[in-house]
Parts: C-alpha cells; structure tokens; sequence
C-alpha cells in the first residue's frame, strides 16, 4: 500500500512538474511577476522571484529536465537505459490516459547468456548484445524504443497506438523472439541464443504507474523463463496472483532456513540379499507451522531463485553428519548416508575442504558420506569446477552415487572418470516392473552393464512388494522406496530402525530368483 502511495505521489509530482515547465507557464511568469508588484509591492516583487525557483526544485522539475535532455545510454548496445525506461514508461501511461490510446511493454531475455560469456568472453559477448539491439530496433517504428537493462535483458516500448491488442502483441513477440534468436556471427564464430519474451499490455497493468507496469511485465517474462526455453507469455491478473504467492513463498522459505523449518528427512536403503540397512538418503523437507509439509517442487525453487540452495545444502549435511553420530551412540549400524547436492554447491572451489572439516569435526570416515549427483553434471567437461570437486571427493574417499540413471546422457567413460561406485536406477524403469517384461528388460540391461563396470545398483521408488522382490531376482543389490519406507524426520528413524531390525529374522531373502 506505501508503494502505490509513492507511485501515485511521484505520477501527481511528475504531472505537476509538466505543468509548470510548459509553455503556457513560461508565457504567465511575467504576468505573476507585475501583479505581485503592483498589489503588494517590492516585498511581494522578490517573494516571487525566490519562491518560484524554490517551487521548482521542490517538486524536482529542474533534476527532471536536466535529466530529460541527457538520456543516459549504454556504450555497449548503444541503447537508453532502466532510468530512461522508468521516465518514458510515466509519460507514456499519462498519454495513453488521457489521449484514450494504447501500448505495450516487452521485456526479453537472452537464456544460458552466463554460459556464452565464460565460453566467448566479454567482447564477442558485448559484440552480440550491440548486434541483436540493431536486430530489435529494425523491426520497430520510428517512435518505439529499445532499453538496455543490464546482463542479457532488453525492453521495448511501443509508441501509442489506437489500437493494439493480445494477438498483435503475440504476433510481435514472436517477431523479436526469432530476430533475436537468429546466429550471430562474432570474430568467425556463429553464435546462438534462446530468447525468453514477456510482455504487459498498458490497458492490462494492474495500477497507473510505470512502476506498476514495469513490474507486470518482468513477471511475464519471469514467467517465461521457467518453462520451456524460448517462452513467450502475456501478463494476467492470475499471473500477477500466482506471483505474489511465490514471492510470498520465497521470503517464507529464505527465513525457515533460519527457524529450522527446513530438515533433512531420512528414507532407508536396504540390502535385497540380507534385508538389513545399506544407508539414509537425507531428503530436505519443510514442515510449515501452518499449512503442514511443503512439497520440495514448491519450496526448491523458492530457495533456487533467492540463491539458498547451497544454505540448504548446509543445512541438510550438518543434519546428516549429526544423524550418523547418533544412530552410532543409539548402537545401529547405518553405513553411510547420501546427501544430494547441486550444480550450484558443486562449482563451489572450497567444497571439498569444507567436506574433509566437517566429516572431522564429526570423527567420521569419508566412506561414511555417500554424494549423490545427476548424470546432468557427470556429463561436463572435465575442466569444469563440479567435475574437480568430484574427482577431489572421490580421492577423499567419498563414496559417489549417480542419481536418476537412465534419464541423462551420461557417458561410460564420463561414469569411469569419477570413480562412480554405484548408479541408482530411476523409478521410471521400476515401476510396474513386476507385471511389464519390457521393464524387466530394461533394469537387466542397467544391471548386465553395471556389474560389467563394477557398480553397484540401487533402485529408487520401489512402491510394491512385487517390485521389492523382482528386483532382487534381477540382481539390483539395493532399493529405496515407499515399500520399505517414506521419508521420515530423524526421531522417527530409531524406532524404524528398531523395528526393522526386530522382524529381520522372520522375512526370506531373496538370493538370485531363490526365496530363503
């Protein structure tokens, strides 16, 4: 509510200031001047001359002007910037409020652009940026403008226009989408982007103000960008709602990290050949005081857009080093415990010297820590800062899993490099495999490939105790799933333990397709 008050403040400063420094005004001031004079004299004669200058800078009408004549541009792109943007956005709401005609404000942005500048380097980067602005601004009229907002974004304002609707606004995104996804050649190289769109139509903002507008249409393109590359979407008032809830969301999760909302949870591997317990994955979750457990799919991306995953990477290592010391005092033996962790914690250049601290803080064996990652980062280049990390784990004595086998493009010499030890099957080939042949083809052929590696095998998201059993006649070493257990806070995993251990004795093994 204060920030509509300071938008509706700065839109009346603004009309105010035009007002006073129009040419009516000017014409007056002489006017002003003689009445002062003739009905009160000198005193009223110098009043008037010192209050109008005052008035002036009071309402910021000569900071305006001044900054009205020298519209900053980027020495890059050659393009006016955010400032600039803000002030052409006001004038253009006043205009189209009181001129009865419409506009539109695009934002665009250049996806993976980080990865362009470490691969290309600044200048063939800078050189893109200067080449696709010329692009963008061909395919304008002569009155709309193109803003540069720093890193990979651009904006677009469409001069006022009587009419000007939804579908011409998708026609028109999806022009400057293509112009700028077209390659552009840098130094004899071609180089190739994905460009994300959004955009607010100015009869769709939710308030009068450029801020407003601006606002909406950065939530478009936010939008945009989490869905497939190369998005195009048009800001609505559900949009404007689904994005006040997340940000809603995002500064709840930023502080339940603090609070110790957020936990590692603990889901049990079991042996298919004895039954007893291989390990823990710890699992984050977030049990909210008010509305219960929070899906990780909605709290993860949270943490991920206000940079907190490798905060919650902390966060859930601490809690599974503290539980392996603890299930040892209780006298259970768990092997190890696995913890995922992300391309962001993984790039991280200390990352292997804050694992050999913490696993001696805690008086544990590196063999004691399993490292979880996708087949996404075992796939880089081995120049990459994940794939040092690894390798530095490895020879630590870290054991590595590698998560989701199967839906990646990871290869076997890249499986060998990192001194994978085991891959864990992805429960797209578990399910059903019980009941579906080809399922059963399909996990023997991971398996076949597995021992002929070296690697163990975990199955993960085995939800039966059909799958449980075929799975060991199949020869998967290990499963993880709701049938042997959900995820479950720390306290609860020493009665589970207890229990487990209890019935060990009265359940068959299962030894190659032999029940025991």
């Amino acid at each position: 509510m204060a920030l509509h008050r300071r938008d509706a403040l700065r839109t009346s400063s603004k009309r105010l200031s035009s007002w006073l420094l129009g040419a009516h005004m000017l014409a007056f001031v002489p006017a002003i001047a003689l009445s002062a004079f003739w009905i009160a004299g000198e005193h009223a004669l110098v009043m008037v001359a010192l209050g109008l200058p005052i008035l002036y800078l009071l309402t910021g009408t000569l900071n305006e002007a001044r900054a009205a004549k020298t519209c900053e541009i980027d020495a890059t792109t050659g393009l006016p910037m955010i400032d600039q943007l803000e002030n052409d956005a006001e004038e253009m709401i006043v205009s189209c409020s009181e001129a009865g005609r419409k506009s539109a404000l695009f934002f665009i942005q250049l996806e993976e652009f980080e990865a362009l500048v470490q691969r290309y380097g600044q200048e063939a980067t800078g050189a893109l940026l200067e080449r696709l602005g010329e692009r963008i601004r061909a395919l304008l009229r002569e009155h709309d403008t193109v803003y540069w907002l720093g890193g990979a974004r651009f904006a677009i304002l469409i001069a006022p226009v009587p009419q000007f609707e939804l579908e011409s606004a998708v026609q028109l995104s999806s022009r400057l989408q293509s112009a700028a996804e077209e390659p552009v050649s840098v130094n004899m190289q071609a180089l190739f982007v994905s460009a994300a769109v959004g955009f607010c139509l100015s009869t769709r903002s939710p308030e009068g103000t450029a801020s407003a507008w601006m606002r909406a249409s950065e939530t478009a393109l936010n939008e945009a960008t989490r869905n497939n590359p190369s998005s195009i979407r048009a800001y609505s008032a559900e949009m404007g709602e689904t994005s006040m809830k997340r940000e809603a969301l995002m500064r709840e999760a930023f502080f339940a990290l603090d609070n110790g909302e957020i936990s590692p949870w603990f889901q049990p591997q079991i042996s298919t050949d004895t039954g007893r317990v291989t390990g823990f994955e710890a699992l984050a979750r977030w049990h909210h005081p008010k509305r219960g457990t929070v899906a990780p799919a909605d709290f993860l991306p949270a943490l991920q857009d206000t940079g907190q995953m490798e905060r919650l990477g902390e966060v859930v290592l601490y809690g599974a080093l503290t539980a392996l010391k603890t299930w040892d005092r209780a006298g259970f033996f768990v092997p190890c415990v696995a913890v995922n962790f992300t391309a962001e914690e993984l790039r991280n250049p200390k990352l292997a010297e804050k694992i050999r601290w913490d696993l001696d803080r805690f008086d544990l064996s590196p063999d004691r820590l399993t490292i979880e990652v996708l087949e996404t980062i075992v796939a880089g280049s081995p120049e990459d800062a994940a794939a040092r990390n690894l390798a530095a784990l490895a020879k630590l004595g870290c054991r590595i899993d590698l998560d989701d086998f199967g839906t990646g493009h990871a290869s076997i010499t890249a499986i060998r490099r990192f001194t994978i030890e085991r891959i864990k099957i992805d429960r797209s080939f578990i399910s059903r495999v019980d009941k579906d042949q080809e399922q059963q083809r399909m996990v023997s052929a991971i398996q076949t490939m597995a021992e002929r590696l070296g690697l163990e095998t975990l199955a993960e998201g085995v939800e039966t105790s059909g799958e449980h059993a075929m799975l060991g006649q199949l020869g998967c070493a290990h499963v993880q799933g709701f049938a042997i257990a959900r995820p479950m806070p720390f306290d609860d995993t020493l009665a589970w333990l207890t229990q487990h251990n209890t019935k060990l004795g009265t359940l068959p093994q299962i030894r190659g397709g032999t029940a025991i």
